[in-house]
């Protein structure tokens, strides 16, 4: 189930990307942001892997997946300051969204405060969700605004270029490779499949002790 879904998230990141270019780009990291789990992990490495065919610039795929970042992020941050916390830790276990990664994020802003939302924009899964407890903690929008770009866009350009990387070396095996994208984008959702499976397993298990209380 888990090989299947993975496998339709990467066609939907391949197709959004091929289709629409740096604004696809724009777009799927600021889903991710506003605390959907759609992996970063895929996004940011197959537009690296576009980079090595000359298609997009390294800098540009970076900036792009920053400021996608922001937009997503000034959602979940605007939802944190109103109260919609409490929505998504009772319904978000429904785009697979569990609880304890919720509170993960809330215990990092606790401990580091403002800092946090640029650390954490370096870190899986705390990254998707630190914008909430920001906005619940009313932090300042310019530091926000400020930290969160320049912590997404180092995260975006390493992924980037470690997609890239990986196209050069796809490369040397011949140009016959080029037309499976799909390929590519196959072996940098096996990453985000382990992910996917640690959230479902804390959302099943995170149910089932509410259930025993």
């Amino acid at each position: 189930m888990i090989d299947r879904l993975m496998t339709a998230v990467s066609v939907l990141i391949v197709a959004a990307i091929s289709a629409t270019g740096y604004g696809g780009i724009v777009l799927l990291m600021a889903v991710e942001s506003a605390c959907v789990p759609l992996p970063s992990e895929v996004t940011m490495p197959f537009s690296g892997y576009l980079v090595s065919t000359g298609r997009f610039d390294l800098n540009l795929v970076a900036i792009a997946g920053a400021v996608g970042c922001l937009l997503g992020s000034y959602a979940a941050y605007f939802a944190g300051a109103r109260g919609g916390r409490r929505l998504l830790l009772s319904y978000g276990r429904y785009i697979l969204i569990a609880p304890h990664e919720i509170e993960l994020a809330d215990r990092f802003f606790d401990r580091w405060g403002p800092h946090a939302v640029f650390i954490s924009r370096l870190l899986p899964v705390v990254r998707t969700f630190i914008a909430l407890p920001a906005g619940v903690a009313r932090m300042r929008l310019v530091p926000f605004t400020i930290y969160t770009l320049l912590g997404s866009y180092i995260w975006c350009l390493g992924l980037a270029s470690a997609g890239m990387k990986l196209g050069q070396h796809w490369d040397r095996l011949g140009p016959y490779f080029h037309r499976f994208d799909g390929a590519i984008a196959a072996l940098l959702a096996v990453g985000a499949a382990a992910m996917l499976y640690n959230r479902i397993k804390g959302i099943v298990a995170a149910r089932g002790g509410s259930a025993a209380g």
